[in-house]
């Protein structure tokens, strides 16, 4: 991998290891957004007659990263403001399947509605959990995290593709945010009916833009309430016909905060993403081995063969501070410090963590 120090200039300075709480922008991301701007400060609402063709751009531009259709792509401002919306087309007493200490942005959204709520064991056994509460619950919905934010436990997508093909009727409905931007993924191919996904931590898009997928069986099963003058293009009479997608996107779309997300799916595009996986799990599997050895890690991680973007080490709040004075920046989460890899990160990064970590 190539050195990013002078896209990322943040690493010149610190151990940045901090891409689960926040990605870094790029040098090239903060240039196109000051060209965007000074357009529209010289401009004014000219620079905007154009943003209809601008976000149709976008849309195509995220349906072909993830290979999916153009139709089944919402553009949202983050993962929590599109799975409220959801939620809110899906009928009052279905039965939704949560893990239990998922992301609250998953889960409270959820429980906060009138739904019957059930749910699955989070440790090690997590497919299994999840096989038992289907069969003993026969849920309508199961709503997740591929990869969770405390621990970094991944869901296996194999066994949600063996689920899937066993429960066809069984939504199942993804937050995504911490795993993609690490990997390859197919949305069409995948058993995903629904995945969303804020775009500031590993897709390096920065805040203020996000997306949902939806494949069309979904989109027909889900009537969401959201709806606003974009919602129809501003065709007045026909409200009735708002498609799923103008539900999620009722209001004025945004050019810069879109298009920051464009633009970092074209610098990650033009990395590779085959590349971008590699190089991850590499640095990952060389960490997890040293994490392993020195006894940083729970036992439900290790007994755990999945491939993860995240780590929750073992440490205190006084480990976390001398990470932090030796320019390593992590967070603190759940009863560890939680650290993660990107493309920006480096073997060099692992020995130092490594260093100070075999000082404590």
């Amino acid at each position: 991998m190539k050195d990013f120090t002078n896209e990322f200039p943040v690493l010149k300075e610190y151990t940045y290891l901090n891409t689960p709480s926040s990605g870094l922008v790029s040098t090239t991301l903060v240039k196109w957004r000051q060209n965007h701007d000074n357009e529209f400060l010289i401009r004014g609402s000219l620079f905007r007659d154009g943003h209809k063709e601008f976000l149709k751009e976008t849309r195509k531009q995220i349906a072909d990263f993830f290979t999916t259709d153009p139709a089944s792509v919402a553009m949202v401002p983050n993962f929590s403001f599109g799975m409220n919306a959801i939620l809110e087309g899906i009928p009052g007493g279905k039965k939704i399947l949560l893990l239990e200490g998922d992301y609250p942005s998953v889960n409270w959204p959820v429980e906060q509605r009138d739904f019957e709520v059930c749910y699955a064991a989070l440790n090690a056994d997590l497919e299994h959990n999840i096989e038992q509460a289907v069969k003993r619950n026969n849920p309508d919905v199961f709503a997740f995290s591929l990869v969770q934010y405390i621990s970094g436990i991944a869901i296996d997508l194999d066994y949600l593709a063996r689920l899937k093909h066993n429960n066809p009727d069984l939504l199942l409905i993804a937050d995504g945010t911490q795993f993609l931007g690490t990997t390859n993924f197919n949305f069409s191919d995948s058993p995903l009916d629904v995945l969303g996904a804020s775009a500031y931590k590993w897709l390096l898009g920065g805040y203020g833009n996000g997306f949902f997928l939806a494949k069309e069986e979904a989109r027909e099963r889900i009537s969401p309430r959201t709806i606003g003058y974009n919602s129809l293009d501003a065709s007045f009479g026909n409200e009735e016909a708002i498609s799923f997608i103008g539900r999620l996107e009722p209001g004025h779309q945004d050019t810069l905060n879109y298009g920051s997300l464009a633009e970092a799916l074209r610098f990650l595009q033009n990395i590779g993403m085959n590349e971008i996986e590699k190089y991850v799990r590499r640095l990952n599997d060389c960490a997890r081995q040293e994490f392993i050895r020195m006894d940083l890690l729970d036992d439900q991680l290790v007994s755990r063969e999945q491939s993860t973007t995240i780590f929750n080490i073992k440490g205190d709040r006084q480990l976390f501070e001398r990470l932090r004075k030796n320019g390593i920046i992590c967070s603190m989460r759940g009863d560890g410090v939680r650290i993660g890899f990107h493309i920006y990160n480096t073997e060099q990064d692992i020995e130092k963590l490594l260093h100070v970590l075999a000082k404590s």
